[in-house]
């Protein structure tokens, strides 16, 4: 039978070779993956592509801005004819959203860095 002294040894004996083992792959595959990145002209091709593209967000976020901001002017309305009162939280809430949109076009220029 196994004594207490030995299955702490036996434990670490078996487990060195595969801790060894596992930290030698892994600093194999993360020294590969740093060899497997792209060039110059990948990144010059992306940044053009995210320029074309930009425009089509920042319309995006203008849009969906609009929207939100004839919904929101509709809602606060109709509780305003209806007799609600402390529609002005409502009225900020609606209006700050809408701003904040119309602002995420002018980050994402800045991001981006497109005139």
């Amino acid at each position: 039978m196994w004594s207490s002294t030995a299955k702490p040894f036996l434990i670490k004996s078996i487990m060195r070779p595969i801790r060894f083992l596992t930290v030698f792959f892994t600093v194999i595959f993360f020294a590969l993956c740093a060899t497997a990145q792209p060039g110059l002209d990948e990144f010059y091709k992306v940044s053009g592509e995210v320029n074309r593209f930009y425009f089509s967000f920042s319309d995006l976020a203008l849009v969906i801005g609009a929207v939100c901001g004839l919904l929101g002017g509709l809602r606060v309305y109709s509780n305003w004819q209806s007799g609600k009162h402390h529609i002005d939280a409502q009225v900020m809430g609606w209006f700050f959203s809408c701003l904040f949109l119309s602002l995420v076009g002018a980050a994402l220029k800045a991001l981006f860095g497109v005139n």
